[in-house]
């Protein structure tokens, strides 16, 4: 068994990101596995070397440690660049130009994660391709060409269970996703974690339940790169008293802010092993 936490460094660690990990650190014990850090800086502008060693320190402070050397997304971009080069020889992506707001005066209707892309330049080819321009994946050619789609096989208690991954349920609530992104050229998520995932041969995915809905577009890309499908574990979010998401986009408060107060790992370890709010149980329908 060998699982992965796989931080990005665009802001210090809060108490979710600690019971996120110290959840993967739980899960690789208890079934004698191994678990890899890896740093996923794909985002150029937002990812910073301040956040990555505060990163390092904070988790080395919480008692975890890693092998090394740990993977950092930043030193293999030609590997992702390949993959892009590969679905664009099989007739698999376009280039869109389009805005957020373009997007949404569209009328592309809501999905699982925001609104679903309308198609706008599915018509461009990829010869028309400019610097700037995002890289989308035909969903629809990438099905077909994928063939049968194996089912998510959920260990963790909130899904337990085998998921089949219908096809249209895909194209219709998450629509053709980026797998470069607009005017970086950095490479998407969903195009790293299941390269990176497959390289490293990582074998259980453990994450938070906010991520659930991604991962039937990951058994999508997984099959069409004939990358192996591994075991899935998603664990609870956890929100504070107030009902507040303990998630960086909301300010939570950071590990190190705990570190500078005086405080003990073994307390911060406890706010979130024993959290003061319920935690979110998301549909699993």
């Amino acid at each position: 068994m060998r699982t992965r936490f796989a931080p990005s460094p665009t802001g210090y660690l809060h108490l979710g990101h600690a019971f996120s990990a110290l959840t993967v650190w739980d899960v690789a014990r208890a079934q004698g596995g191994d678990v890899l850090l890896r740093v996923e800086d794909f985002d150029s502008q937002r990812c910073k070397p301040t956040y990555e060693a505060a990163i390092m320190e904070d988790l080395a402070w919480l008692g975890l440690d890693w092998p090394e050397p740990m993977r950092r997304v930043s030193d293999h971009l030609a590997d992702y660049d390949a993959v892009l080069d590969d679905l664009g020889d099989r007739g698999l992506l376009y280039p869109c130009s389009c805005t957020r707001g373009e997007i949404r005066r569209a009328g592309g209707a809501p999905g699982w994660d925001g609104v679903v892309y309308p198609g706008t330049c599915r018509h461009r080819a990829l010869s028309d391709a400019r610097p700037t321009d995002a890289l989308r994946l035909n969903l629809t050619h990438a099905i077909e060409t994928a063939g049968p789609l194996p089912a998510i096989r959920e260990t963790g208690p909130l899904f337990h269970g085998a998921h089949p991954v219908d096809p249209h349920d895909i194209i219709a609530q998450i629509g053709d996703p980026v797998l470069r992104r607009k005017d970086t050229g950095d490479p998407a998520y969903h195009l790293v974690v299941t390269h990176d995932d497959a390289v490293q041969e990582i074998t259980h995915v453990v994450r938070g339940a906010d991520l659930w809905r991604a991962t039937f577009l990951h058994v999508v890309i997984q099959t069409l790169m004939d990358w192996p499908t591994p075991l899935y574990h998603h664990h609870d979010l956890i929100r504070d008293a107030q009902g507040t998401r303990l998630a960086k986009i909301d300010q939570s408060k950071a590990i190190r802010a705990y570190r500078e107060e005086g405080q003990e790992a073994a307390e911060v370890r406890r706010l979130v092993e024993f959290p003061a709010a319920s935690p979110v149980t998301p549909s699993a329908s």
